[in-house]
């Protein structure tokens, strides 16, 4: 599994859009500086994904993370791909049994697919639209990650260069 953590806040970027012609579109911006982080995992082969919801991006969360990761994939053992993030590699960092870390080289975001995964999220369910609470970041985080179906995550992931080692 290709694991990784992405910030989704308050803070919205404005995207291109369409509107008709002759007309200037109008996108509401703020910069409220409230987040909370995606940590997700996919599997590239079969479209299996597991993600939670936390406040942090810290080594607290990634062990409760990996937790229930392993809970989830209980009967599997999980060769878990990710960066060299300190929380990856802490000396306070809980692996389960049936986990092991495998690190990407530092500065190759483009070797993690779930990366990819990251952008379609936001591009379904943060594009041009403030939000009044973080709650309602949270609600629609949830909503755009339960649209993901396994053949959505299998598309995007899938690499040739992942697929061919199966």
């Amino acid at each position: 599994m290709f694991q990784d953590e992405a910030g989704f806040g308050r803070i919205n970027k404005p995207k291109y859009c369409w509107c008709e012609k002759g007309i200037r579109p109008s996108v509401p911006c703020h910069h409220i500086r409230e987040y909370r982080y995606a940590y997700g995992a996919v599997e590239p082969v079969t479209g299996d994904s597991f993600f939670l919801i936390m406040p942090y991006n810290n080594t607290a969360c990634m062990n409760k993370f990996l937790e229930e990761l392993s809970k989830k994939y209980a009967e599997d053992i999980i060769l878990m791909v990710c960066d060299g993030a300190a929380w990856h590699k802490s000396s306070t960092l809980i692996i389960p049994e049936n986990v092991e870390l495998f690190y990407l080289p530092p500065a190759t975001p483009e070797m993690n697919p779930i990366e990819q995964i990251w952008k379609e999220i936001r591009k379904r369910g943060f594009r041009n639209e403030i939000f009044s609470t973080l709650e309602k970041v949270i609600d629609r985080l949830c909503d755009t990650i339960c649209s993901l179906t396994k053949t959505d995550v299998t598309s995007i992931t899938g690499r040739e260069w992942i697929l061919s080692c199966f």
